[in-house]
């Protein structure tokens, strides 16, 4: 299903739900209950509940979003030293070059047409992934430079390769929710708290109060769906993006 009908539909069973408690309420209401005053208190204690909420609407926003953000900057990372190592290798020997050039073009192929899949569907990387980077490596590492000029390349080399590594380890934590089950257990009750705190303020069923109840509560399942969207940053709407590795290895994505 789109997550975008899957918002729509989110929004609009927090709307139907509200109206749909409203009105039975109102059938049920004792004919001499007094809805024309709301106690004090109620309404200080809504006040509290949603600036509250709000807070900790803000603060899951923005941990879920720097979780996304640093996934994508550990992709731009090792998709750089991984251009670095083929750019800089130019003055290894001929059969070398193209060796490490083919094992990196190998490596980066796999992780934009396979191991990014098997991130979004089992929230890990691929054994074969980690063969062909450790391939690269031992390239690298195992070529004795015959001259100053590639003794002068060799360990920016390996540091290149290091570099990629880290970032590829940093890439493993990323996969998968971010958002501990605690977490969600908090936003998911604050988010009912809230919105039942409507009713205490003796919401009627008039087209006014229907619209603005209605709104609020679509308002926070959209928040509660942008949450849950950023929270896994390799596979879901707003995920990283293999751009960095195609922008510098164009022929990756083939």
């Amino acid at each position: 299903m789109p997550e975008w009908l899957v918002l729509t539909l989110a929004m609009l069973a927090a709307c139907v739900v509200v109206v749909i408690v409203t009105l039975l309420r109102h059938r049920t209401a004792s004919d001499d209950e007094d809805i024309t005053e709301t106690p004090d208190v109620i309404e200080y204690m809504t006040m509290w509940i949603g600036v509250v909420y709000a807070i900790v609407l803000g603060l899951a926003i923005a941990g879920v979003w720097e979780a996304r953000s640093a996934a994508q900057d550990n992709v731009q990372t090792e998709a750089v030293a991984l251009h670095e190592i083929s750019e800089r290798v130019r003055v290894y020997p001929p059969d070398v070059r193209d060796r490490i050039r083919e094992d990196v073009n190998a490596y980066v192929g796999h992780v934009v047409t396979t191991e990014w899949k098997a991130m979004a569907d089992h929230d890990e990387l691929t054994d074969r992934g980690t063969e062909l980077l450790d391939r690269v490596r031992a390239d690298v590492s195992d070529y004795e430079p015959k001259s100053d000029f590639e003794a002068q390349a060799y360990q920016p080399l390996l540091d290149q390769v290091t570099i990629a590594d880290q970032a590829r380890s940093a890439r493993a934590q990323s996969t998968g929710a971010t958002m501990p089950g605690v977490v969600w257990f908090g936003l998911i009750a604050g988010a009912v708290i809230t919105i039942g705190m409507v009713f205490a303020l003796q919401i009627r069923r008039t087209p006014r109060e229907l619209v603005l109840a209605g709104l609020f509560s679509a308002l926070i399942a959209f928040l509660l769906f942008l949450i849950w969207d950023f929270d896994a940053p390799f596979s879901r709407g707003v995920a990283a993006s293999t751009e960095p590795f195609l922008s510098l290895f164009p022929g990756a994505g083939d």
